[in-house]
């Protein structure tokens, strides 16, 4: 008889362990997709806020047209990229024309002075800033999630639960590069 109360007091630990785990799993899940959703919902603010900068460079520089195209094409790539690999290189693209396209706007003084693309600007700015803490919070909670499922023993539940592994939000190989300066 005693035997049986320690075998039941065994798999009543083991199905503690196990709901326990289970459950810190899918709250770390949970943080790792509302850190998704906020870079989801920034990455949506600025795709909308470049499709004014484009109209308002567009009145300035009329033969810059492939260059407008360009920034057109890779707002719509990112728009419809699907997994987080996918959506972080196609940001990085977009942010590559963007680039571009505030070169361009160097060349027009009147553009430059214009105060809807001063503030469409710094408007962009701030985002990218919002973005950035956005990137790192999901990058956090992807760690700490990618951490959780993989330890053992907790790794022998992931999988047979669905458990899988986030993949980062990375930046870009060229924003890697350590920038060269020349006087």
């Amino acid at each position: 008889m005693n035997a049986l109360w320690i075998l039941l007091g065994i798999v009543a630990v083991l199905g503690m362990y196990v709901m326990r785990t289970y459950n810190t799993m899918v709250r770390s899940r949970n943080l790792v997709d509302e850190g998704w959703s906020g870079i989801d919902v920034q990455l949506k603010r600025r795709t909308d806020l470049i499709g004014n900068l484009v109209e308002t460079v567009k009145g300035y520089a009329k033969h810059e047209r492939e260059l407008f195209e360009r920034v057109t094409e890779a707002r719509a790539a990112a728009v419809s990229a699907g997994s987080v690999t996918e959506r972080a290189q196609a940001e990085n693209a977009l942010t590559g024309t963007l680039r571009s396209l505030f070169a361009v706007a160097e060349n027009y003084p009147e553009l430059k002075a214009n105060t809807n693309f001063l503030d469409l600007q710094q408007n962009l700015g701030t985002l990218e800033s919002e973005i950035q803490m956005a990137r790192r919070y999901y990058n956090g909670a992807a760690r700490g999630y990618n951490s959780l499922i993989q330890v053992f023993p907790n790794n022998m539940l992931a999988g047979p639960f669905g458990f899988t592994k986030r993949d980062y939000f990375e930046a870009a190989e060229e924003d890697r590069a350590v920038p060269k300066v020349s006087f």
